[in-house]
């Protein structure tokens, strides 16, 4: 008996304390909206007023020293996108963790071009384009759907498919890139990517991606290779071991741009397909801003003059870039064309 009445009185205690814990009610104040170049105070509070020793707040999973009750920001460290907020309250000889997260917008809106059709090619109408990359006076393209799926070496003048290499049945195949000798090649929700031979299209290995949640669209620049996966960030990953490292956000003055698709890095800027829509975003790839979008519309008025597309599938995707000769070319999932397009700033 003695030892039940030890028992109630020491489970009355944490009773009681976990009841007076949860009589603090916190909440962390932030503004209305966030924008780059801005210095901004984060506080966390007590709704009715009770009084708190300390806050250690946390931003993106890392300490960071504060003042008291408040967090002083400068959001040019944070970047676009959304940033988790963590507050652990310190009081009572308690402690509470209050979960927040502040979105940070671009400080500009982005410019809009417009385009001009310089040349047209064909281009295969059984192609579901998902990658395109122009190298060494070729067009490379990889293609999707399961069964369908499809690495190919394309004569750009006549669309003659020169080589051809079909992947296998279970992968539903995404973007590539070249690098060098190799080609990579990602599949969609399989979590994994191939490097191709070249010159054979041998396949020579594989490798995966966790992080991510998709495989969408691949390009590089000088040092990484650089991959979308169907949201708005955009992942960077090591060109030797092919690790996802790194990620940004893709955003725009009033929203975050997901489903960026195709990817192709152009004159130090990322190209980037927004999926469903004839529209490409021009995207800074240290600071995810969204620098510019180009309207393609015409584009799909002009196939459908000759070709009947089907809605929210046979849609722009494919961007390429012939660097040496200043070509941009742009085509579509099934387009019967390919396009080359010179912009026009509006």
């Amino acid at each position: 008996m003695k030892k039940l009445s030890i028992l109630f009185y020491f489970l009355a205690i944490l009773l009681t304390t976990i009841s007076c814990a949860d009589a603090y009610k916190f909440s962390i104040e932030k503004p209305e909206k966030t924008t780059l170049n801005q210095t901004i105070t984060l506080k966390m509070v007590e709704k009715e007023g009770k009084e708190i020793e300390k806050v250690q707040f946390y931003v993106n999973g890392k300490e960071v020293s504060s003042n008291s009750n408040t967090l002083t920001l400068n959001t040019n460290d944070l970047g676009v996108g959304k940033h988790a907020i963590n507050g652990l309250a310190f009081f009572d000889g308690k402690t509470k963790k209050k979960n927040a997260f502040l979105e940070v917008f671009a400080d500009t809106k982005p410019d809009f071009y417009k385009y001009k059709i310089v040349n047209e090619y064909p281009h295969d109408t059984k192609a579901y384009t998902q990658g395109l990359e122009y190298y060494n006076g070729y067009l490379y393209e990889t293609t999707g759907r399961r069964g369908q799926s499809s690495l190919r070496k394309i004569d750009i003048k006549t669309g003659k498919v020169l080589q051809k290499i079909d992947l296998d049945n279970q992968y539903f195949g995404e973007g590539m890139t070249i690098i060098k000798d190799k080609i990579i090649w990602l599949t969609w929700q399989s979590k994994k990517g191939f490097v191709y031979d070249l010159e054979t299209f041998k396949k020579e290995k594989e490798f995966s991606y966790n992080k991510s949640k998709e495989g969408w669209g691949l390009t590089q620049n000088e040092s990484e290779l650089i991959k979308s996966d169907g949201t708005n960030k955009i992942w960077f990953l090591d060109k030797k071991t092919l690790e996802e490292k790194y990620f940004i956000q893709a955003y725009a003055h009033d929203r975050a741009l997901t489903q960026l698709n195709e990817l192709e890095f152009i004159n130090g800027k990322l190209f980037a397909n927004y999926y469903q829509k004839p529209i490409i975003a021009i995207i800074n790839p240290k600071t995810g801003v969204v620098e510019g979008l180009i309207n393609l519309k015409g584009l799909e008025a002009e196939m459908k003059k000759t070709q009947k597309l089907v809605a929210n599938d046979e849609v722009l995707n494919g961007i390429a870039f012939d660097a040496e000769n200043n070509r941009l070319f742009v085509t579509g999932k099934n387009w019967g064309k390919l396009f080359e397009i010179e912009l026009i700033k509006q």
